[in-house]
């Protein structure tokens, strides 16, 4: 009988985060630890790619020349960017990469009739030409910025290399608010204002889990504090909900959507979604809808 190894872990910081990796086959440690250590440079290559606060990345070249000029991308950088204006796409601007135009003005406590003028809008704003491999504006100001599905993106290619590498059994997570699982891993989603409770644990079987909330980074509006949250669509900050988390095929769509509901403030259709308002009240579908409500101060 061949005796089962102990996991092999391993962590690393990339965009702002701290992304660890939990690698659990039944094969010898060394290549397990190899292919992780890839997997973590897969992350921080994403990273150099797409952070929006390094000046030496594509995007931070794209956000400073694409009103000027097309700029010319790398393939990966490209294929990230036109599934991002996919997405905000498919949920009517709730989760827009061009937010960073509005969270730029907010970090300098811009005034409402600034914020108002902010260009927000993928569809609007930015031209991809697939055949050049290029990235435009259609005017200045537009700001892209990953946000969370950066995070998502990244993990989605860490994947990819673990999967090339044999590996079949594997669990990756940034901040623990991006999850992705390779076979079969049990997850659990904290409480968005009690990190000691649990609101729901579910299997995640070759999926991804994402979990948006509210609480975190915050901006000063005159005398007002707001959260960091903003719907893209009207530059307000987002107060009416908690947390939103969500299971999908892929850590980049999970994120995604995560924000989207934070948003909206529901699940959107066809989803496994949970939602908590500021009142308390869940909403909940698809494989979170088996999780029975406990007592406050209960796990779920």
């Amino acid at each position: 009988m061949k005796r089962k190894t102990s996991p092999v872990v391993l962590a690393g910081e990339a965009m702002r985060t701290r992304f660890e990796i939990v690698l659990a086959d039944d094969r010898d440690p060394a290549s397990l630890r190899a292919a992780g250590e890839e997997a973590l440079a897969e992350i921080a290559r994403v990273e150099q790619e797409l952070s929006a606060f390094r000046p030496d990345s594509f995007l931070a070249r794209v956000n400073a020349e694409a009103a000027e000029h097309p700029v010319l991308v790398d393939g990966v950088t490209f294929a990230f960017l036109a599934r991002a204006g996919e997405l905000a796409a498919a949920v009517d601007g709730a989760f827009d990469p061009t937010v960073g135009a509005l969270t730029a003005l907010l970090r300098r406590g811009a005034s409402e009739a600034e914020l108002a003028e902010a260009p927000v809008g993928f569809a609007k704003y930015v031209r991809l030409d697939a055949e050049a491999r290029t990235v435009a504006f259609t005017t200045r100001g537009v700001r892209l910025d990953p946000g969370a599905i950066g995070k998502g993106w990244a993990l989605d290619r860490a994947v990819e290399v673990l999967r090339e590498a044999g590996v079949k059994h594997a669990l990756l997570h940034g901040g623990t608010s991006s999850v992705v699982a390779m076979g079969e891993w049990p997850v659990a989603v904290q409480h968005p204002t009690d990190p000691d409770r649990r609101l729901a644990r579910v299997k995640l079987r070759d999926q991804a889990l994402g979990v948006s909330a509210i609480h975190g980074r915050a901006f000063r509006r005159g005398e007002e504090r707001v959260g960091h949250v903003v719907d893209p669509r009207t530059g307000a900050s987002v107060a009416h909900t908690l947390q939103a988390a969500v299971i999908t095929d892929s850590a980049t769509e999970a994120d995604a959507l995560s924000t989207a509901m934070l948003v909206l403030g529901r699940p959107i259709a066809g989803t496994d979604a949970l939602i908590v308002s500021a009142d308390g009240k869940r909403q909940a579908t698809g494989l979170f809808r088996s999780r029975r409500p406990r007592a406050p101060g209960q796990d779920a």
